[in-house]
């Protein structure tokens, strides 16, 4: 049964302390005896202020990240799924791009870049207008033999789109990631009952590093990263208070058992337009 660690953090402005929290947390975590790591949204880089971030995501330091993120993967033997972090992409935008990191030594790492941006306004007056900087990822993106078995790759405002989440259960993914970096809001009202009904639809463990409090750059996030079983059960808790790294057993035969319970998978019909 392999433990996985989750890491709830408070990012900021700062991309080097974030990388050093991350880093210190690979450490941990393998010390811990899991066998992956998941870290939030944005676990890099978290900042408003566009232009405050430019020099290090327009630079070199997500690539010089990325490979630091790999060699210590290799030493540690440990897989590392990072949520994601801003990096350049085409048309003179960045890319929200999240990237699962082998134990083993060489192998390049696997992406996945979001593919519904948040643009919203909340009746609390924030506005948030991701498409103005990030280009929307159009590929969903799945990650074979891993510990946890097929792999498959989601970032926070793709919880709402139950349509991405079929295809990843028609992938029979065994797990799902939903790194997240959700607003207290929406996240009081919504985020355990969409991740626990996309677990369901998908019978599959969902896997949701999240932000937690009060950041840097003004806003507020939810936290409670969690971990739920194909079943809807929620299995960890972080809580929406503190950042901190927790861990959680996962049994993989329950995905089996839930499949052979309920077989909604074999079971779809495509349904006529």
């Amino acid at each position: 049964m392999p433990k996985i660690a989750i890491l709830q953090m408070t990012s900021g402005i700062d991309p080097e302390a974030n990388c050093a929290a991350i880093l210190k947390a690979v450490q941990q975590a393998a010390q811990g005896g899991a066998a992956m790591l998941f870290t939030p949204e944005m676990s890099v880089l978290l900042d408003e202020n566009r232009k405050r971030g430019a020099a290090w995501i327009e630079g070199a330091g997500p690539d010089a990240f990325a490979d630091e993120l790999g060699a210590v993967a290799a030493e540690h033997k440990i897989d590392i799924c990072l949520g994601s972090m801003p990096v350049m992409s085409k048309n003179g935008k960045y890319a929200n791009r999240s990237y699962f990191f082998s134990k083993d030594g060489g192998v390049p790492p696997q992406t996945y870049d979001k593919i519904h941006m948040f643009d919203v306004e909340l009746s609390t007056g924030e506005t948030w207008r991701e498409s103005n900087a990030y280009e929307p990822g159009t590929n969903a993106a799945t990650i074979e033999e891993t510990p946890l078995g097929r792999l498959g790759l989601t970032i926070c405002y793709d919880l709402r789109f139950p349509a991405l989440f079929e295809a990843l259960g028609q992938r029979r993914c065994d797990v799902i990631a939903v790194p997240a970096a959700f607003t207290r809001p929406t996240g009081a009202d919504h985020w355990h009952i969409l991740l626990r009904a996309r677990a369901i639809e998908a019978s599959a463990f969902v896997v949701a590093a999240a932000q937690v409090g009060s950041h840097e750059d003004g806003r507020e996030t939810y936290g409670h990263s969690l971990v739920i079983d194909p079943w809807g059960k929620v299995l960890l808790d972080m809580g929406g208070e503190d950042a901190g790294l927790a861990y959680c057993d996962i049994d993989l035969g329950r995905i089996a058992e839930v499949r052979g319970q309920l077989p909604s998978l074999a079971n779809r019909r495509a349904i006529a337009k």
